[in-house]
């Protein structure tokens, strides 16, 4: 077991903000994130799109520098760069630094949160326009498989939304409504900050009380876990592009499940690089697509394991086809002894190198606290160590049924392709 070359300590501000500092001395870079438990799961239908419209209005600038180029400006002279993401049950804001710039950048930082000027809103509703417009096709058509299949996936929820939201939402929305979702989302109460990296706590720690003194308590926002949805649901929509792009989705289990660590390991053994297994068999012994991935997109109480590929529009249907043969095979044998070892030292080896990243240690180490709190690295290899085949064929067994499955599909299928996928994905 290797000695931790850091230290985790977490504080809460008098505002009530919780605050994570991970020092990690060996590194020559530091970063300061903000996660706030907002997105479009806590949004409804009027104000789907709001927390990502808010994101971008963030960076408009503050009551000291009241435009986006000044607040731009301001952190690339010492050093910063400024990043935010907008995902379905959380959104992050992210500044990374120079550690001898850390405490400047910490300051213009908490501006951000305490004094936004939300200035220039028509501006930026032109710029969100025009990302949405890479969604769709020339004639309008939404073409965008993540949100196509995630849709279908959790119909009725509000993990089915949009991220980005809708045309008309986007149009609509008001400085006053931007406000208003900022007062909702961006208080203590459902917020925490994280500083990980070349940072000593006792010197970055009173920096901080500062910059976000003025920070309101904010309530902590809840949302519903979604229900189960009787599949298979098969999505097409028509795109006139080179390829059919196709996502295999299942829905899974949470993060708190005891389960898993298994559902991780079986990630692994599926595609874990070109030799493991779904690599193997549609590329390098089928030669149906020129790339194929799977991967899990997990939330504290449900989750999805996801196929992603594309394949010319003729080979769509034995691309679907092949891909549930390699989940299905796992239903009845567990992986070998090799395979699961293999899986397990990767899964270390990956946890370790996160060591050297003060962005991944911020996700542990501080991201976690919107939910439940991180696990430790001893914790989570006891957990993935203690998986047996038997564990991961378990796991198979449940997950790949096709009452979870969604297939989406965007590109050229006739009906007969059509009807094809649709009695592969019913006979799963």
């Amino acid at each position: 077991m290797p000695r931790l070359p850091f230290r985790r300590s977490l504080d809460r501000l008098d505002c009530g903000l919780p605050v994570v500092t991970v020092e990690m001395p060996h590194l020559h870079a530091a970063s300061v994130v903000l996660y706030a438990k907002v997105g479009s799961r806590y949004e409804n239908a009027r104000d789907n799109g709001l927390s990502h419209f808010l994101e971008h209005m963030l960076f408009r600038g503050t009551a000291a520098l009241p435009d986006a180029y000044r607040l731009s400006h301001a952190i690339e002279a010492i050093g910063g760069t400024l990043y935010a993401e907008t995902g379905r049950d959380y959104s992050l804001y992210q500044v990374s630094l120079h550690p001898e710039s850390l405490a400047d950048g910490a300051r213009l930082f908490g501006d951000i949160f305490t004094l936004p000027a939300f200035a220039d809103i028509d501006v930026e509703r032109r710029v969100i326009l025009e990302e949405m417009s890479e969604d769709l096709d020339e004639r309008g058509r939404f073409i965008q498989i993540d949100d196509l299949a995630r849709e279908a996936a959790f119909w009725g929820h509000p993990l089915s939304q949009h991220i980005i939201g809708p045309h008309e939402n986007v149009e609509r929305f008001t400085t006053a409504d931007v406000r208003r979702h900022f007062a909702r989302g961006y208080g203590a109460g459902n917020t925490v900050l994280c500083v990980a990296g070349a940072v000593r706590r006792s010197k970055i720690l009173p920096v901080i009380e500062r910059a976000f003194a003025g920070m309101p308590r904010g309530k902590r926002l809840s949302s519903t876990t979604p229900k189960p949805l009787a599949g298979p649901r098969l999505v097409v929509t028509k795109h006139a592009s080179s390829q059919t792009q196709v996502q295999i989705l299942f829905r899974t289990f949470g993060e708190h499940d005891p389960r898993y660590a298994a559902l991780l390991l079986l990630s692994r053994v599926i595609d874990d690089g070109m030799s493991t297994r779904l690599h193997r068999r549609l590329i390098d012994e089928l030669g149906l697509a020129y790339y194929v991935s799977g991967s899990g997109e997990h939330f504290h109480d449900t989750g999805l394991f996801e196929i992603d590929g594309a394949a010319a529009h003729e080979k769509a249907p034995e691309f679907v086809a092949e891909a549930l043969q390699v989940l299905a095979r796992l239903r009845v044998d567990p992986p070998t002894v090799d395979e699961l070892e293999k899986a397990k030292r990767r899964y270390r080896w990956d946890l370790e190198s996160n060591f050297d990243d003060p962005d991944a240690m911020a996700g542990w180490w501080g991201g976690t606290e919107l939910f439940s709190g991180p696990i430790g690295y001893e914790e989570k290899l006891a957990r993935i160590n203690a998986v047996t085949p038997e564990d991961v064929r378990s796991v198979a067994a449940w997950v790949f049924r096709s009452d979870r499955l969604t297939v989406a599909c965007v590109g050229l299928l006739d009906p007969p392709a059509r009807r094809r996928i649709a009695r592969t994905i019913a006979a799963l």
